[in-house]
């Protein structure tokens, strides 16, 4: 059902909307509506049967009956890769939140295919992350494209991000505020690559991606629906180099996305 607002409504909104633009905001979610609310919600008409993440249902200014804009650099380019770099030239040289502050070097934004069907998202950037300004390139980097060779891939067929893009001092657990703030260039990264299957790596990436607090042992082993993308959660590598038991369980969560994607381990090469 469209819901027809007051001109001078809308005007307002689109200018709040270009203030949240310039903030480096470009995405809106829909939350659990109150009862004011409740009579411009749109409701989905079918149920998807995969769990949705909570966060998950972007709101366009189109389906609120505002003004059309579409101010999001990225949107000029049909290309992923450029669309990719302007993502990055629009994060600059980040100050936003309070890690620009907090020893951090560099920005670590993403890396890989800009059209990959498989895309890994982890937590934060670590100390070799920090020095290189690419994702997964220390041990716990190693460990993963180990992975992603044992599911007949290589690390320049995916794609890999963070939650957020700056090392946290002494790689403690991101903040709330922090991944909140960094959220929305994830957000458009994942919609500038399209991926059809994203594993999070962890259970930082998984609640900040699903807005589900629980357990990894909950968590794992399912579907969940990331704005029509499937989503998987399974161990983050460096928990596997302090807990190698877990590389089995590991092993369970990709051969489910090895099967969704169709894809075949590579024989074993003898010893």
């Amino acid at each position: 059902m469209s819901t027809t607002l007051d001109p001078k409504l809308k005007r307002a909104l689109a200018d709040r909307i270009r203030y949240y633009n310039e903030l480096g905001i470009y995405d809106f979610y829909r939350r659990d509506s109150s009862p004011c609310e409740a009579s411009v919600q749109i409701q989905p008409e079918e149920r998807d049967p995969l769990p949705r993440a909570k966060n998950a249902p972007l709101i366009s200014v189109a389906e609120t009956g505002l003004l059309q804009i579409s101010t999001q650099p990225e949107s000029a380019f049909s290309d992923p890769a450029q669309a990719l770099r302007a993502i990055r030239e629009d994060i600059g040289d980040c100050t936003r939140c309070g890690l620009a502050k907090q020893g951090r070097k560099q920005i670590v934004f993403g890396v890989g295919n800009p059209r990959a069907e498989l895309m890994f998202i982890g937590e934060a950037p670590g100390a070799d992350e920090d020095q290189q300004g690419e994702p997964f390139v220390g041990r716990a980097g190693q460990l993963l494209n180990n992975m992603i060779k044992a599911m007949g891939l290589q690390r320049e067929d995916i794609y890999i991000a963070n939650i957020i893009k700056c090392r946290p001092p002494g790689n403690r657990t991101p903040e709330r505020d922090e991944c909140e703030t960094c959220s929305p260039f994830l957000m458009r990264q994942i919609a500038t690559v399209k991926p059809k299957v994203i594993v999070a790596l962890g259970k930082v990436a998984a609640v900040s991606l699903l807005a589900i607090d629980a357990p990894m042992f909950e968590l794992r082993g399912k579907w969940y629906d990331f704005r029509g993308t499937k989503l998987a959660v399974t161990y983050h590598p460096a928990y596997l180099l302090r807990d190698p038991r877990q590389k089995k369980e590991t092993w369970k969560d990709l051969q489910m996305v090895m099967k969704d994607l169709g894809l075949v381990a590579p024989p074993k090469s003898p010893e």
